[in-house]
């Protein structure tokens, strides 16, 4: 009898435990549902604009401006897009052939320098490091139409203007400060007793650089390469000032082209910026994993 008191005294506390435990389980599941279905709300949303473009692409003309809007069109004419390309007054690859031109070279000119000085910031000792990163830092706050201006004026002088070396050149020789910055912290976060070991067989700091830092360096690169592809394949400003040749145009300079000469043909309008978002869109989903990575580890470090 003692013996079954002192059983069920101990499945007392074991089952005000369990209980506690499934209460606090309920609440956490429920702000679990309700947060997904915010983000899947929130993304719809955010897609509604592509999905409205890749619908009126597929439109025959005369079906844009039906309203209530049709989504799923009736029937999907694919002839847009080769109507599109032709319609442009240069061939469509001519283009795609300028921007990837200028969006290769200033990406690989960004991740190269950008890397380089991310590297002398987060792991090499030398006189005002900080107060030089504070300087590089600032001019982010700077807005773009401030240094517009004085950069046209430097690269008329050079006889730069109608090529395309203003949209290419500057991004080698640091590349932007976000870039540095968020390269400099994902250096930071990497241990230094890669480096001390590494300078113990008689590697050099540029050797470091290539051979330990970078190939650890993956997400960030990925994160950084991402934001650059799609600031420069994008880009609409910079190509409407500097280039004045319709044969060296990009992709943006083109649709509005495409705008003023066919501002009636709303369907061959977005059948064309599908065109330019698609690329973008792939590389962004397959590189996905990585992009996250990099902006999670690059706050890793504050040092």
């Amino acid at each position: 009898m003692t013996q079954t008191t002192e059983q069920q005294t101990l499945a007392i506390p074991n089952a005000t435990a369990s209980s506690t435990a499934r209460r606090g389980a309920l609440p956490r599941v429920a702000r679990d549902l309700v947060g997904h279905l915010l983000l899947i709300a929130g993304s719809i949303a955010m897609s509604i604009p592509m999905l409205w473009m890749l619908s009126t692409s597929l439109k025959r003309s005369g079906q844009e401006w039906v309203f209530p809007p049709v989504w799923i069109p009736d029937p999907v004419w694919w002839p847009n897009y080769l109507e599109a390309m032709d319609a442009l007054p240069v061939p469509f690859y001519v283009y795609v052939v300028n921007t990837l031109v200028i969006t290769f070279n200033a990406t690989l000119g960004t991740v190269l320098t950008s890397s380089l000085a991310g590297f002398a910031f987060a792991r090499l000792r030398f006189p005002a490091r900080n107060f030089m990163f504070l300087l590089v830092i600032s001019t982010m706050m700077l807005p773009g139409a401030v240094t517009l201006i004085p950069r046209f004026l430097i690269f008329r002088y050079l006889g730069w203007l109608d090529t395309f070396l203003p949209l290419i050149i500057p991004y080698w020789f640091g590349g932007t400060a976000f870039s540095i910055f968020l390269l400099r912290q994902f250096f930071m976060s990497i241990p230094r007793e890669l480096d001390e070991a590494a300078r113990m067989d008689g590697a050099s700091s540029l050797q470091i650089y290539w051979w330990v830092i970078l190939p650890l360096a993956g997400p960030a690169l990925a994160t950084v390469t991402i934001f650059q592809v799609w600031d420069h394949w994008n880009e609409f400003m910079g190509p409407l000032i500097y280039i004045n040749s319709m044969e060296k145009y990009t992709i943006a300079l083109a649709l509005r082209t495409f705008q003023n000469i066919r501002s009636q043909r709303i369907n061959y309008l977005m059948a064309v910026s599908m065109l330019q978002v698609i690329p973008v869109v792939i590389l962004f989903f397959s590189a996905q994993k990585y992009f996250i990575r990099g902006i999670q580890l690059s706050g890793l470090s504050g040092r």
